[in-house]
């Protein structure tokens, strides 16, 4: 198996990943997907996407050539390896099994949103292919260095490379989101083709189950998360979902890389889904946006009247409920809101309750629109992320791009990203928006105050808006970070 130093060749990497903008998408793992892979590539590292076959992702490399089929034992399907090419021109290997994949519904759930009941089985197996490209029976001549797995959705396939003979690639499993465990009954241990030694304590056991993410977190050589401050975080009871035992024993190898973002989408100056482009010195062109989207929810149309945006899940994580609890006081400040996401039944009913006592005052858009999603970055005057736990987040990047100050907890990557508005940062011109501590309503209306104390002041707001639309949220800086962690690890199961 070729599997020379990356010292004195390209480094090779296989990502092997559950979504891909935009192609699979259900939440931010899609976008890192998406994002990572060119920006390695622009890095001279050869990567690769692998990615299931799912229905839209068929019909998008329906004309792809065929690389090899494999017969997998357990389970016992046969799946055949699809080249294809990401629109940002990364290479993309589709793995085509539709008894496991072309289905009606999303990667992970049916179109009533109940979770696919052999999805044991579809991940074990996604993860299985990647071992096999990983290991001496690939049937490509490629063979990575890395295989870069995802989630729990790919967190077996450390623990099929650990039980192979012979040269292997080595591993890295990044958490985007330690609560999601993948958690499954232990007979299928044997179904999926691991060795009973595996079901162990130091292994995939946990809690009297098989978890796919504490099998990569356990198997796989180097460990990432999506932020510094969550890497930390996970590493404590209160944060660790019952992982932190283990990721305070691996924390040698546990290393947190702040996300990026896509700069060329989440751009206002070139935006095609906002009423009106704008930039770092034309910030008064905002209004504009700020009226289309007032207009757009029904929001009383308002220059001076704090307009609050938040596009998020209505789920307790994002601290939905903190935000139904603060409302009743804001909207006497008086502010405005324009929410869009979708959720848990309860909290999209607070909010939508909310929504109609308060009319023209807040606007609570259930489900998903992308457009809706830009017009409410561009157009609200700051942005709300009032999360328990958030491991990077994207939203508050996007925002100060966009101008629009976020105001969030101090947690995760929120903590890492957001520099918060005191007189001296403001000064120091540092300053990009505002944070609480305590998830708690008082504390979250608390810092909306705040930020709309510093709304008064124009030229301070100003200075505020200019200070976030100046930082650098792309990929570049993470990309090298990723990169710096590959090198140390590859080659080491030659």
């Amino acid at each position: 198996m070729d599997l020379a130093s990356p010292k004195s060749s390209v480094l090779r990497v296989l990502f092997a990943t559950s979504e891909c903008a935009p192609l699979a998408k259900t939440g931010g793992l899609g976008d890192v997907s998406a994002a990572l892979p060119p920006a390695l590539r622009r890095l001279k590292i050869d990567v690769k996407v692998l990615l299931p076959g799912y229905g839209g992702v068929l019909d998008t490399v329906a004309s792809g050539k065929t690389l090899a089929t494999l017969t997998l034992s357990a389970p016992p399907v046969e799946c055949r390896l699809i080249a294809a090419e990401l629109p940002s021109g990364v290479p993309l290997i589709v793995v085509d099994c539709p008894p496991l994949y072309r289905r009606d519904g999303g990667p992970y759930q049916d179109a009533a949103g109940v979770d696919w009941p052999d999805n044991a089985v579809r991940f074990g197996a996604l993860s299985q292919v990647a071992a096999i490209l990983g290991g001496r029976g690939s049937p490509l001549d490629w063979r990575p260095h890395i295989v870069h797995c995802n989630d729990w959705q790919t967190g077996l396939a450390p623990a099929y490379l650990r039980y192979q003979s012979g040269p292997r690639a080595s591993t890295v499993m990044t958490v985007h989101n330690l609560a999601f465990h993948g958690s499954f009954p232990p007979e299928l241990v044997a179904a999926l083709g691991l060795p009973p030694a595996s079901y162990a304590m130091e292994g995939l056991e946990f809690y009297g189950r098989m978890s796919f993410l504490k099998a990569g977190l356990f198997y796989a050589d180097a460990i990432t998360t999506v932020s510094p401050t969550y890497a930390r975080q996970i590493r404590t009871e209160e944060y660790g979902s019952g992982m932190d035992g283990l990721l305070r024993a691996r924390g040698g190898a546990l290393t947190g890389i702040r996300n990026g973002i896509d700069t060329a989408v989440w751009n206002p100056a070139g935006d095609p889904m906002i009423e009106r482009r704008y930039g770092a010195r034309t910030l008064n062109l905002k209004r504009v946006n700020k009226e289309a989207l007032q207009r757009r929810l029904r929001l009383a149309v308002d220059s001076d009247v704090p307009l609050l945006g938040i596009v998020t899940r209505y789920t307790h994580q994002k601290g939905s409920d903190l935000l139904a609890a603060a409302l009743p006081g804001l909207v006497n400040v008086p502010v405005q809101l324009a929410a869009l996401g979708s959720g848990e039944r309860t909290h999209e009913d607070a909010l939508r309750a909310l929504a109609a006592h308060h009319p023209g005052k807040i606007a609570a858009a259930v489900g998903f629109d992308e457009a809706l999603a830009h017009l409410i970055e561009a157009g609200a005057d700051m942005f709300l992320m009032p999360s328990r736990f958030e491991p990077c987040g994207l939203n508050q990047m996007y925002s100060q791009r966009y101008g629009t100050p976020p105001v969030a907890r101090a947690t995760g990557g929120l903590a890492d990203t957001i520099v918060d508005c005191t007189p001296e940062t403001l000064a120091a011109g540092t300053a990009t928006g505002f944070l609480f501590t305590e998830p708690a309503a008082e504390d979250l209306d608390a810092a909306v105050r705040r930020a709309i104390g510093v709304y008064r002041d124009r030229g301070a707001w100003r200075s505020l808006q200019r200070n976030g639309m100046a930082r650098d949220f792309g990929w570049t800086g993470p990309a090298g970070e990723y990169a710096e962690v590959y090198r140390q690890v590859a080659g080491t199961k030659d």
